[in-house]
């Protein structure tokens, strides 16, 4: 509760974070913001149009035309930001070093910053996503509020492992280098681009043991098919995000002080 307390005191100069640096994105831009509508609105319209039109994709056990475009969104917009965040929160302690040294405030609030960052680029994204569903057809309907707990999921595992790759990345600059490589193989390892099913069991039971496939999996079961997701599937990942976020809690409360030498 006292954390709670503090963020809530703190309000003010968390939102107001978020707000000058979204703002700072596009300072010098003739479009200035339209460009966060422009850049995902043109990458739905070219999945859309290459996978579902000149590709001719299909799923399997699926004949809606559009199902593998909503497939590829539904994983690669939802992974971006857990990409974005994770990778804000591992280096915002270190952007932000003469912030921490020069003005006295709760360090905590940076990791906020930097993840409510994240969350506000998803919401427009995936508010563009879902204007796609509609006027194509395949919204889901009420099952879409399942989202709300799955993306809670991501948030919460997003928010334990930037902050816990944050402190050790002052300590150790080689964790960022590392976690973007762990990153890029991770994506790959994830039923993303491609559906589980269409892997050797072999590979399936393998790719069985990722906790991100049944969050992927989650978000693809309720948006392409529907339906609801598998929630027993994904209590190992969320008993993951929450040890995470402990960790992360205890390692910036015992090196909060030496971070700030340190940087």
């Amino acid at each position: 509760m006292g954390i709670l307390q503090t963020f809530w005191g703190y309000r003010g100069f968390i939102l107001g974070s978020v707000q000058r640096e979204f703002q700072a994105n596009y300072k010098n831009s003739l479009l200035g913001a339209a460009w966060t509508v422009i850049r995902p609105l043109v990458m739905i319209i070219v999945y859309t149009v290459v996978f579902s039109q000149i590709m001719r994709s299909k799923l399997p056990g699926v004949e809606s035309e559009f199902a593998y475009s909503i497939y590829l969104c539904a994983g690669v917009l939802t992974w971006s930001f857990f990409t974005e965040a994770v990778t804000r929160g591992q280096n915002v302690f270190i952007e932000n070093a003469n912030l921490l040294k020069k003005i006295n405030f709760p360090r905590m609030c940076l990791p906020i910053i930097a993840l409510t960052n994240a969350l506000v680029n998803f919401v427009i994204i995936f508010a563009l996503f879902t204007v796609f569903l509609l006027v194509t057809g395949a919204f889901p309907g009420k099952i879409f509020l399942a989202l709300i707990p799955v993306l809670a999921i991501q948030v919460l595992l997003s928010a334990g492992l930037g902050l816990t790759l944050g402190v050790l990345n002052v300590f150790f600059r080689d964790v960022g280098q590392l976690s973007a490589i762990v990153l890029q193989f991770w994506f790959w390892a994830t039923p993303i681009v491609y559906p589980i099913n269409i892997l050797p069991p072999f590979f399936q039971q393998l790719l069985s043991h990722n906790p991100m496939t049944h969050l992927m999996a989650a978000y693809q079961q309720i948006l392409v098919n529907g339906q609801r997701p598998d929630w027993l599937s994904l209590w190992p990942i969320t008993l993951i995000a929450v040890v995470l976020c402990i960790t992360g809690a205890r390692l910036f409360s015992k090196h909060a002080g030496e971070m700030v030498d340190e940087l």
